[in-house]
């Protein structure tokens, strides 16, 4: 019989009791039995319900999403994952669509996969203007510089665990997910992009798209970590 293929969700979370339950839930479990929820130091009961919904909880207090993603990263590695999976806790992500999103690489037809909200379509409002055009600014860099044809920095993305471990992840801000695929396309691996839909977060105000300056902090620290890994 061929070996089972282990694949680990990781999913940041910060003051996310109202949503994380429903991201969860929706986890298709027989393709993704382990879902590690990694508490960034929320001040509310993100742990105790992402627990009560049957995920791993791991807890990291220092705030920063690459912070966050690396705690994930770990326990994933932990429990032998050989493919992770990452998307948000505001349940604007649907996790139902994980098969489109981690199938490609299972089938070993790409390394990294990443989900574009851009190509799947969401209601108007969902993503701001201003992270719309940062996406494609982003994008467009690394059309340019690498060769990969993709249109959006999407939370919902998939990599081969052995390729995660080989890029040596250093980022621990909003830049985690570009330096991940900045480093992938120089290291010549292959990245494919799949149209995933996208919605309003469920509760709550976003962290970053909610709040002009987090916005405008995070897109600089991501255009930044993109220029720098490129050159």
């Amino acid at each position: 019989m061929a070996p089972v293929v282990k694949v680990v969700a990781v999913i940041p979370a910060w003051n996310e009791e109202g949503n994380i339950g429903r991201v969860v839930a929706d986890i298709p479990r027989d393709m993704c039995p382990h879902v590690v929820v990694v508490d960034n130091a929320s001040t509310d009961g993100t742990a105790r319900v992402a627990r009560e919904a049957g995920a791993i909880v791991v807890s990291q207090p220092k705030r920063g999403y690459g912070h966050a993603c690396a705690a994930g990263v770990a326990k994933a590695h932990e429990l032998g994952a050989d493919v992770v999976v990452f998307l948000d806790g505001d349940y604007s992500d649907y996790p139902e669509e994980m098969p489109a999103v981690v199938g490609p690489v299972l089938r070993g037809e790409a390394d990294m996969v990443i989900g574009s909200r851009l190509r799947g379509g969401m209601p108007r409002g969902a993503l701001p203007a201003h992270a719309v055009l940062g996406n494609r600014l982003i994008s467009a860099v690394m059309r340019l510089r690498f060769g990969v044809r993709i249109t959006d920095l999407g939370p919902f993305h998939a990599i081969s665990a052995p390729v995660l471990r080989e890029l040596g992840m250093r980022e621990m801000t909003y830049g985690w997910t570009v330096e991940m695929i900045v480093k992938a396309a120089r290291g010549g691996y292959r990245i494919a992009e799949v149209p995933v839909r996208y919605r309003r977060r469920l509760s709550g105000e976003s962290k970053v798209s909610g709040n002009a300056a987090a916005s405008i902090r995070a897109a600089a620290r991501i255009l930044a970590v993109t220029l720098r890994h490129a050159i």
